[in-house]
């Protein structure tokens, strides 16, 4: 879990970590909402939202941070703290199925 309002320099930090083929899935506290970033390139991330809507963002490392200051304000309105899940080697539009039954 990670703070909201430290979240994006958190998520910055660990994408730069990230190696290519490896995606981070973030998730509001109930789990019911997503958005998942997939690294393709040295410098290219694919990021695909689903949650209020459903989009697909192809950036580089660059506008990176304008897009998710974007998606926390649309996807995690009222959240105060994000889950963040390292998913190793993924594709960015599996759906992994992350609530407890």
């Amino acid at each position: 879990m990670i703070d909201k309002a430290t979240g994006v320099e958190t998520v910055i930090r660990k994408l730069k970590k990230l190696p290519v083929g490896h995606a981070v899935d973030l998730r509001t506290y109930k789990r019911n909402r997503s958005v998942v970033i997939r690294r393709t390139a040295a410098d290219e991330f694919d990021v695909v939202e689903n949650g209020f809507f459903q989009d697909r963002f192809q950036v580089d490392l660059s506008k990176m941070k304008k897009l998710l200051k974007t998606l926390f304000k649309k996807e995690f309105p009222r959240s105060t703290k994000i889950r963040l899940y390292d998913l190793g080697q993924a594709d960015a539009d599996v759906h992994v199925k992350r609530k407890k039954i």
